[in-house]
């Protein structure tokens, strides 16, 4: 009887070697393609904005991003205020208005509104600070935080442009990562 012709051994376990070779070369590449892509489709972390907390005159400027406004009824608490919050570190950057300000940009806002224009005046309208947050400040926390410092606020605004978008029927321009126009 003749036997059947045996297969040696060597290529056998060549082929289960090769094969195991094989997959590992293929888990390299589908780990190294998935870090990668991943790499590639996170948006990179914002650069962090300076700090530039000397109170200055909101001027013409036009704040866009997320912010806080602290409402004072006289004009030198307020200049008080701003002084206090230039020092803090969650600020980024520190805008006055006095009541004169608010006045002039209330007028140029409801211009096409005289029954408004008729009963307000400068006296009417509050003093304010307004406070553009460094990144990642809990700016809800930090609110609550100035009413406590400053009772004499009439109130502590948090100006979300997004929360606002959301409630209007016309998409806003986009805005710029420092906050302001």
């Amino acid at each position: 009887m003749e036997q059947p012709e045996r297969t040696p051994k060597a290529p056998r376990r060549l082929l289960w070697v090769v094969g195991v070779v094989a997959v590992l070369v293929v888990a390299a590449v589908v780990t190294t393609a998935v870090v990668v892509l991943n790499r590639v489709t996170d948006p990179p972390a914002p650069a962090a904005l300076p700090r530039d907390t000397g109170p200055v005159p909101l001027g013409e400027r036009e704040l866009c991003g997320l912010r806080l406004a602290v409402f004072i009824d006289a004009d030198e608490d307020m200049n008080t205020a701003a002084q206090a919050l230039r020092d803090d570190p969650k600020a980024r950057r520190v805008f006055t208005e006095t009541k004169a300000q608010a006045y002039e940009r209330f007028k140029e806002l409801f211009a096409n509104k005289p029954e408004l224009l008729e009963n307000a005046t400068p006296d009417a309208l509050p003093a304010v600070v307004h406070l553009v947050p460094v990144a990642g400040t809990d700016v809800e926390a930090w609110a609550n935080e100035l009413r406590q410092r400053f009772p004499e606020a009439k109130n502590v605004d948090v100006l979300d442009p997004a929360r606002i978008a959301a409630q209007l029927t016309a998409t806003p321009p986009p805005c710029p990562p420092s906050g302001e126009r």
